[in-house]
């Protein structure tokens, strides 16, 4: 009889559909042993996480444990390498959170080209008229760089379409023609293509070639007075490259999902700036992401467990039987 454990609270229906899984065995927030996650583990079959850390400590005894499903897209918080090397599976949840996560990228940059936070607080001060309310400007027309064109990215750039920007791809493994078919320019030369976009927005996963991709030297690339959105991971981003950027005025503002130190311990010097709007982590969790992330988390293990694995939805795939085999 399998055995799921749940280390974190998610949705009540993600719940709800495992509970309702025949043959299974749940331990979750709402009924969990009163032990560590990792004694807690010792029976365990599947993992469900969402903002626990996996490494080897945790998993000491959780000898039985086939498959880790994060609840969302980001593995930051996973050692994936002793995942593989037990030949346990990571899964994600791909596609749950997309919708949510683009319309924030596009939030953030309505809100940075029309200066809403400081608008809006100069209302409350009583400040009827704004000064420098001629700074903002219209999205349509702009050119935009999407870095990254997966499940979130695609999303991002057809809601940028939408709105009248002229949108440019960068995607070194996506084909040029994909991205053309699509109806978007192909940026090839990321450099070039730095220099010409008056926004770009980052949404690529944190891994050994991407993280601190951010850094002064990409920003220097970029047009003087642009804008720089990030809903990927923050540990993308050099924050002290950043900051000199947006206080020197290369850049004219910028909007961040995530930091490189979650949660925020202590206030980082940036959010001083009136041109930085920075969100907690929250692009991902509308009522309707936060659902379907459950619901699919839920769905992942146990169709795992069953024999069903969606290949297109577990990271470390070198742990599964080839295709075609069983298991």
């Amino acid at each position: 009889m399998p055995h799921i454990v749940v280390a974190d609270p998610i949705h009540p229906e993600g719940i709800e559909r495992l509970l309702k899984a025949p043959g299974v065995t749940l331990d979750h927030p709402g009924n969990a042993a009163n032990e560590p996650l990792s004694e807690r583990l010792r029976k365990a079959d599947g993992l469900i996480v969402r903002g626990t850390r996996v490494d080897e400590a945790l998993l000491v005894h959780a000898e039985r444990l086939r498959v880790v499903c994060r609840h969302g897209v980001g593995y930051d918080l996973v050692d994936v390498p002793v995942l593989t090397k037990r030949g346990t599976a990571l899964m994600i949840t791909p596609e749950a959170n997309a919708a949510s996560v683009a319309e924030h990228a596009l939030m953030l940059m309505l809100s940075l080209a029309r200066n809403v936070v400081p608008v809006s607080a100069g209302v409350r001060r009583g400040d009827w008229r704004v000064r420098g309310q001629s700074s903002t400007f219209e999205l349509g027309g702009r050119q935009v760089l999407v870095i990254g064109f997966g499940r979130i990215g695609t999303r991002v750039a057809r809601l940028c379409a939408a709105f009248g920007m002229r949108v440019m791809v960068h995607d070194p493994y996506m084909p040029a023609g994909t991205i053309r078919g699509s109806g978007y320019e192909a940026a090839v030369d990321r450099d070039a293509a730095l220099s010409k976009a008056d926004i770009v927005t980052i949404h690529v996963p944190a891994n050994d070639r991407t993280r601190g991709m951010v850094n002064a030297a990409f920003l220097s690339k970029m047009k003087p007075g642009s804008v720089l959105v990030n809903t990927a991971r923050g540990t993308l981003v050099d924050e002290s490259a950043l900051e000199a950027a947006l206080r020197s005025g290369h850049l004219a503002a910028a909007g961040l999902d995530v930091l490189s130190v979650e949660p925020m311990v202590k206030p980082v010097s940036m959010l001083t700036l009136d041109n930085l709007i920075v969100t907690p982590h929250v692009a991902a969790s509308t009522a309707e992401g936060l659902r379907r992330m459950a619901w699919d988390a839920a769905g992942n293990v146990l169709d795992f467990l069953a024999g069903r694995i969606d290949r297109d939805a577990v990271v470390n795939g070198e742990v599964l039987p080839a295709a075609g085999t069983a298991g």
